[in-house]
């Protein structure tokens, strides 16, 4: 299966595809499309109100991805491009252990856990970290920070930030910041988002709380399908846009308790199986019985073991708990 790299035309911009002109390239910005990257991940279907038939949406679809490189290849050349996943440091040299060795770049992360568990605290952490030379475990990148529930403060980017020795001014001008009122406007947001990210060199999408505004939005048994239909739609878009940009995403998300659970744990994250199945990697994050001290548990990963490690929230971020510390933990119980 040999691949003419020749015959491959790169297009830079979308009016650059053929038959997209002036016009059809407004109503495809309209629609949230602003790069070739984003027209490539794209369906037939999603641009019906762009205007152009089934067969000319698909032929200008098939140019944008054979414009990125999106084709059938063989097994050996997908594990050459699976180099070119990146990964970023949790700030915790415990967690990134059983992470193997941090979050990865095009995949969802999802931290979730009760209230207080540290979810926005990795948020922030992961703000200052994704900024790092990759020598430290960065990726010398900016970040797209969607927040839902009023959680962002820049306080702890600056105090992060001076503790991982950044400039706490500059670290602050690499995150572009959007807050949500309504899970229509969250999706807006980010099906919006693909210019922004380009632009500014993102590497990291964060989505803190992916849950919240639908959960309070979509009340009853009767409002379940179309809940999960959307929030499918949007965990989608995200996954698109880590792929084309080589992003790492995050999204938070909100639990809830079943009492009739006798065995094991009674609190399970929110969104069924919808964001079971999209997020990639998830990470369940609870309380130590006193102190900074959080435990992480790698929940579910394609290829990556079960695995539960601790590591402390303090005035300078995340993490690593002392072996000290570890020894004093286990004689205090």
């Amino acid at each position: 299966m040999q691949q003419i790299e020749e015959n491959k035309k790169k297009y830079e911009f979308i009016e650059d595809l053929p038959g997209v002109g002036p016009a059809t390239a407004g109503k495809l910005r309209e629609l949230g499309y602003h790069t070739v990257e984003s027209v490539a991940m794209a369906t037939s279907r999603e641009l019906d109100p762009v205007g152009v038939s089934e067969k000319k949406a698909f032929q200008i679809i098939q140019a944008a991805r054979s414009s990125i490189g999106l084709s059938f290849i063989r097994a050996d050349e997908l594990y050459k491009m699976r180099k070119s996943v990146l990964r970023l440091t949790s700030g915790s040299k415990a967690l990134d252990k059983i992470l193997a060795g941090g979050l990865e770049t095009q995949t969802i992360t999802e931290y979730y856990g009760e209230y207080g568990s540290g979810k926005s605290q990795m948020c922030h952490q992961l703000c200052i970290n994704v900024q790092l030379p990759p020598e430290r475990g960065g990726l010398n990148g900016g970040v797209l920070y969607i927040d839902t529930e009023n959680t962002f403060r820049l306080e702890r980017i600056v105090q992060m930030a001076e503790f991982a020795g950044l400039d706490p001014e500059q670290a602050v001008k690499n995150i572009i910041y959007a807050e949500a009122y309504t899970s229509d406007h969250q999706m807006f947001l980010l099906e919006n988002a693909d210019e922004i990210i380009k632009a500014n060199n993102i590497k990291l999408i964060i989505i803190d709380s992916l849950t919240a505004h639908f959960r309070s939005e979509y009340i009853g048994r009767e409002m379940l399908a179309s809940r999960q239909q959307r929030l499918n739609k949007h965990m989608h878009k995200l996954t698109a846009l880590a792929r084309a940009f080589n992003a790492v995403a995050v999204v938070t998300n909100q639990v809830m308790a079943k009492p009739d659970q006798f065995f094991g744990d009674a609190i399970h994250p929110i969104g069924g199986n919808i964001v079971g199945h999209t997020s990639h990697t998830r990470i369940y994050l609870r309380r130590a019985s006193h102190g900074p001290v959080r435990i992480a548990r790698l929940v579910s990963s394609p290829y990556l073991p079960e695995g539960e490690e601790i590591l402390k929230v303090t005035e300078n971020g995340i993490e690593d708990v002392s072996e000290e510390e570890k020894a004093t933990k286990s004689r205090g119980r």
